[in-house]
């Protein structure tokens, strides 16, 4: 069995035995969170998604939290980071921030922006959504340090990592979901054309999940491995999703709004097909057809991981992702919103996996418990490695005569 970190070595095969696999999770390191179909939360039911809005409805820009967050995923989705300029200042921030708030609210009401040179690529709306982020330099450079959230942390270095520099890091982020990619493509050349005089591009990634059409009601999608890809998540417009997502009134200028973990994680899809069903499934720790975990029948059954076969193996093995991903404690939560990603071509050959985005109130406090436990042990560690890493403060949303990140820089 590889590990992430010589993706060189050969995987497992179809003769890898349900008691090798239970074996060999503990000398196996973790992969990013969520590669899998999803943790599962003892006491915590998944409850049906909002029905889908119109593919050629509006998604409203304002409000107290971003769009683009607890907004039904969207088909595409388009992933920018920025550097700031040397020159860019706190001031110089406010007229870019105005900007680019004033870019989305016209675009997500399809109404073209100010000089826009295709105005007629905009008057789709494709529930286009804009969701801003702030980097940690994003503080820094702008004297803002005693302003940045507690929650905003670096991730620290996992041994399970090959990270790329031209995937990481950022002061700047733009996301951009549409369920139309015309749509997608040219409001990102808006907002890239806005940005030019104060930041410059440091990386663009792009996504997809299935269209909802091809989702047979399903209520989540699947990612490359097969696998449904968050089958439990907080519940859009409940208590608990307010509490596992959106920062407090304690945290004064950044209540309301989120933070947001991008990992990019590169799957090794051709070692993977070597394995069949079965093993597929104990590394996950669920079934591939209906999502469901061993010990139950649907994905929304809660999992009995006491449960033992009747050779004595635990039927949902330890050391599988869904077991090390299961919170430990309350906290132990995020929303998952992952994406696709294909960038396989005749001359560099495969390059797939996904892109791995969390948001969360604490990125310490809920997110890095349980990746640490991923970092200790993972049987899906041994065809997937994370590439790419980034860590964003998400202001809250504004009204019809505010901008975002307003609270942070008026």
């Amino acid at each position: 069995m590889t590990t992430s970190g010589d993706s060189d070595t050969p995987a497992p095969t179809t003769s890898v035995s349900r008691r090798g696999l239970l074996a060999a999770g503990g000398a196996v390191a973790a992969t990013s969170v969520g590669v899998a179909a999803g943790y599962a939360l003892a006491g915590q039911p998944t409850e049906p998604a909002a029905a889908p809005e119109a593919d050629d409805s509006l998604v409203p820009f304002h409000g107290p939290h971003q769009a683009g967050i607890a907004t039904q995923p969207q088909t595409h989705a388009a992933f920018l980071a920025f550097d700031l300029r040397g020159a860019t200042d706190r001031a110089a921030a406010v007229r870019l921030m105005k900007l680019l708030t004033d870019d989305a609210r016209r675009l997500t009401a399809a109404t073209p922006v100010l000089g826009d040179q295709e105005p007629e690529l905009a008057r789709t709306p494709a529930r286009l959504t804009f969701t801003f982020g702030f980097g940690p330099r994003f503080f820094t450079q702008l004297g803002l340090m005693q302003r940045q959230p507690s929650g905003l942390t670096e991730l620290p270095a996992f041994g399970i990592d090959q990270l790329k520099p031209q995937f990481c890091d950022g002061d700047l982020l733009v996301q951009v979901c549409a369920d139309d990619p015309l749509v997608l493509a040219h409001a990102v050349r808006q907002v890239t054309k806005t940005t030019r005089s104060f930041a410059k591009p440091r990386w663009v990634q792009r996504g997809f999940t299935q269209p909802r059409v091809a989702l047979h009601g399903a209520e989540v999608s699947r990612n490359l491995m097969g696998q449904l890809d968050g089958t439990v998540n907080p519940v859009p417009a409940t208590p608990d999703f307010d509490a596992v997502v959106w920062a407090g009134p304690q945290t004064g200028w950044f209540a309301g709004g989120t933070t947001l973990v991008l990992r990019r994680i590169t799957m090794q899809l051709d070692t993977w097909d070597e394995l069949d069903t079965p093993d597929k499934e104990l590394t996950i720790g669920r079934r591939l057809a209906s999502g469901a975990p061993l010990t139950g029948t649907a994905a929304t059954d809660q999992a009995d991981f006491a449960a033992v076969d009747a050779n004595g193996l635990p039927v949902i093995p330890p050391f599988s992702h869904m077991a090390r991903a299961r919170p430990h404690q309350q906290n132990d939560r995020f929303l998952r919103r992952p994406y696709n990603y294909d960038d396989s071509n005749v001359e560099s050959g495969a390059d797939a996996g996904l892109l791995f985005v969390t948001y969360q109130a604490d990125i310490a406090a809920q997110y890095l418990p349980v990746q640490q436990r991923l970092a200790e042990q993972d049987l899906l560690n041994a065809w997937t490695v994370p590439i790419g890493s980034a860590v964003f403060a998400l202001p809250p949303g504004c009204d019809e005569n505010g901008y975002i990140g307003e609270g942070l820089l008026a």
